[in-house]
């Protein structure tokens, strides 16, 4: 198809129409609890170091150094946060490469929001408040569910993921059609696992919480007080779909810094690109990030179930492709 021939959007009106008035909903949901909307740059200095997460360049002219779009507004609204904000929230478009398919389009939305002095338990029931105000009808027959990271991967694949050894999960992961190097580390084995075996099990007719991730998957959590191989972290799956990635954020940067550097040390190993850590985030950390948990909701993988969606392209105006 040519591009003239190419015009519409990707979604129906009434989809469009259902857009606008969940974004109406999730902005009301914050203000009747006192949640400030704030806005933060998409295009910033310092990308993420996650390995499976891809940052797009930006080229601007004059050159001002290495720029980037960004894949979460997390940096810039932790540095709110240590400035004193309070709770906060932003509804923004972010842009990850390598992302496309049925539930991923390198261009997406996300509403994410902190909670000072949060628990991670709160935070999940507040997640849980919302999707079922965004689901609406599509929400009302569904369970509400909390399991384990370790209960997860016994439930669907029965192993013990942190008691299994290398060789366990590589056989586990060979049954699923792994096809990677000998060599591959636990963590990305573990991935392999959760995204092809656990993860399309979990949230059938159900809102399901998955929470003590691998301390090595922490990310920017802390770490479990009672389980030291437990990050405080957790996932919400619906019909097999992830919607929501939270934690319970980490605020001492001496940690931090060494977390970014083992990042990198990881896409070195695997040919990818390495930059410098966010240095204003680390000074921000350094500065006082006050005590809260936080978590980023996918807006559009929402809409698809609350409208019966079975692509992501269904519920975006402009999918990339078409942009």
């Amino acid at each position: 198809m040519t591009p003239a021939a190419d015009w519409r959007p990707g979604a129906s009106l009434e989809a469009l129409r259902a857009r606008a008035a969940l974004l109406a909903r999730a902005r009301a949901f914050f203000a009747a609890r006192g949640v400030l909307e704030v806005d933060t740059p998409l295009v910033v200095n310092a990308p993420v170091s996650d390995l499976h997460i891809a940052s797009a360049r930006v080229a601007l002219e004059p050159p001002a150094g290495p720029l980037f779009l960004h894949t979460s507004p997390e940096y810039a609204m932790k540095r709110l946060l240590a400035a004193g904000s309070g709770d906060i929230y932003q509804i923004c478009h972010v842009v990850r490469g390598n992302e496309r398919g049925r539930l991923h389009n390198p261009e997406f939305t996300l509403i994410e929001w902190y909670r000072i002095g949060a628990t991670l338990e709160a935070l999940m029931d507040e997640v849980e408040a919302l999707v079922r105000a965004l689901l609406g009808p599509a929400a009302a027959a569904r369970a509400g569910e909390r399991v384990s990271y370790g209960q997860a991967f016994q439930r669907a694949l029965g192993l013990e993921p942190f008691a299994a050894t290398a060789a366990q999960l590589r056989a586990a992961a060979q049954r699923l059609g792994w096809r990677g190097e000998t060599a591959a580390s636990r963590d990305e084995l573990l991935e392999f696992l959760m995204g092809f075996g656990v993860g399309p099990q979990l949230g059938g007719g159900a809102l399901t919480f998955v929470h003590g991730y691998p301390a090595s998957q922490a990310a920017l959590a802390e770490l479990d007080p009672r389980d030291a191989r437990a990050a405080l972290r957790f996932e919400l799956y619906c019909e097999g779909i992830e919607l929501a990635n939270g934690f319970k954020e980490l605020r001492a940067p001496a940690e931090q810094r060494a977390r970014f550097e083992r990042d990198n040390e990881e896409r070195r190993r695997a040919g990818l690109p390495v930059w410098p850590p966010d240095e204003r985030l680390l000074a921000a950390l350094a500065a006082g990030l006050p005590d809260c948990a936080g978590v980023a909701l996918g807006f559009d993988r929402t809409l698809m179930l609350a409208l019966g969606a079975t692509h992501i392209e269904a519920v975006l105006p402009f999918p990339t492709g078409r942009a």
